[in-house]
């Protein structure tokens, strides 16, 4: 139980720290942001757990095939702010946008037989 608490903390600490950062300067803000600070605690945190690297390799080959198509919502929610779209609508429509292009890549990968 302990161990979950400290998972949540640190997390917790990341999100805060980033948006607080960002506050002050979005460079380093994005900068921070922009770190795979979550799939690398997320790497210690499985590997500590089972001891299993083939499994953090597995899950970096997973991330690394999806970080590509997570990519879009950053273009169209920046996009779209920057157009007027009011905060909520241009984030949902990101969000669309981003999941439409997860469901992409996965049926390019299972047509390529890359499995994740």
């Amino acid at each position: 139980m302990i161990h979950s608490v400290i998972k949540v903390a640190i997390s917790v600490v990341l999100i805060v720290s980033i948006s607080e950062i960002a506050k002050r300067s979005s460079l380093f803000g994005g900068l921070l942001g922009s770190l795979p600070l979550v799939s690398l605690l997320a790497f210690v945190w499985l590997y500590r757990e089972t001891h299993d690297a083939s499994k953090v390799a597995s899950l970096s080959t997973s991330i690394f095939w999806l970080v590509l198509p997570s990519l879009p919502l950053f273009i169209v929610l920046a996009t779209l702010l920057k157009r007027g779209m009011s905060f909520y609508p241009a984030l949902g429509a990101a969000i669309t946008v981003m999941f439409a292009c997860y469901a992409a890549m996965v049926l390019v990968l299972t047509k390529l037989g890359i499995k994740l």
